[in-house]
């Protein structure tokens, strides 16, 4: 499959496809939003939102929340702040994530069976890494989105007139619902 995607790489750069992306490294729109990785968000997100390449600054991880203060999600919110004229933040969960319910022990299941050997694992323990913490997925999509939201807000490193607010977005219709304030 890498290599079927790496053939129409080649073929994108040489039919110069690439023209019609071109933008700077500044998002138009000021904007920078949190959303999950889930694939039908690749193209439904952009679409029900109206934007366009070089509108926004998208940063996507598993559940589309920060579950550290200093991890890099938030790491790439500062710099979108500071670097590149962010003044307004979206945290966007979306229904039926699969990252809702997950279960750390479940996951450290499937890790033995690919192999990951037990050694590593109580190795991780050993240095002080809460892999059940770290693993763990949510109960509640709104619950994760405004801890996120306030996780963000409250930064003691994030500017206080960043505007942080908080949706979830309908996985088949686009629809975005306002979590919070």
């Amino acid at each position: 499959m890498i290599e079927e995607i790496l053939k129409h790489n080649r073929d994108f750069v040489e039919s110069k496809n690439y023209q019609r992306f071109v933008t700077s490294k500044f998002p138009d729109k000021k904007i920078a939003i949190v959303t999950c990785m889930d694939t039908r968000l690749i193209e439904l997100l952009p679409a029900a939102l109206g934007i366009r390449n070089g509108d926004v600054k998208i940063i996507k991880n598993a559940g589309g929340t920060i579950t550290n203060p200093f991890d890099s999600t938030m790491r790439s919110l500062l710099v979108a702040v500071y670097e590149l004229g962010v003044n307004e933040i979206m945290v966007i969960g979306h229904t039926g994530c699969g990252v809702q319910g997950m279960n750390a022990e479940e996951m450290l299941d499937l890790m033995r069976e690919r192999g990951v050997s037990e050694e590593h694992i109580t190795l991780m323990k050993h240095c002080g890494i809460d892999l059940a913490g770290w693993l763990h997925g949510f109960e509640e999509t709104d619950t994760a989105v405004k801890e996120t939201v306030d996780l963000i807000r409250n930064h003691p490193l994030m500017a206080a007139d960043v505007r942080v607010a908080g949706y979830i977005m309908d996985s088949l219709t686009g629809e975005l619902h306002v979590i919070g304030d």
